[in-house]
């Protein structure tokens, strides 16, 4: 098993080369690479995994999980999903950064009224 920190600290290397800028925070056996857009990659040493979507029918988050001797692949597949994650939160503008002067990046309004008016999770009935 290679040691979480170091391992993590291999896929910070890998996004830089692709000009990705992370941070690498460790502790407690894990290690996490915080990514642009909010994005965490976790590696315990032998695996990375990162949220790579969302699942419709669970209700929750869809992980993708990749070995630690994939730091390049794991790279890649992140900054597609952080790629994803403008186009969903800005529309077609891949970089929020690129805002002309004058505008004004925005998240999209349906995003903000799902969460302002998301039912509360249902209770079980009968006894637990």
């Amino acid at each position: 098993m290679t040691e979480p920190y170091g391992a993590a600290e291999r896929l910070r290397r890998e996004f830089g080369a692709l000009g990705v800028v992370a941070d690498v925070h460790d502790g407690y056996g894990l290690a996490l690479v915080s990514v642009r857009d909010g994005l965490v990659v976790w590696c315990n040493g032998e695996r990375f995994w990162w949220q790579a979507g969302w699942d419709e029918r669970g209700g929750r988050p869809a992980y993708a999980s990749r070995p630690v001797s994939g730091a390049e692949e794991v790279a890649r597949l992140v900054v597609a999903r952080c790629a994803e994650l403008r186009r969903i939160r800005f529309g077609e503008r891949t970089d929020p950064g690129r805002v002309r002067s004058g505008e004004q990046a925005e998240w999209p309004r349906a995003q903000a009224d799902e969460r302002a008016t998301a039912p509360e999770p249902e209770r079980p009935q009968g006894p637990v």
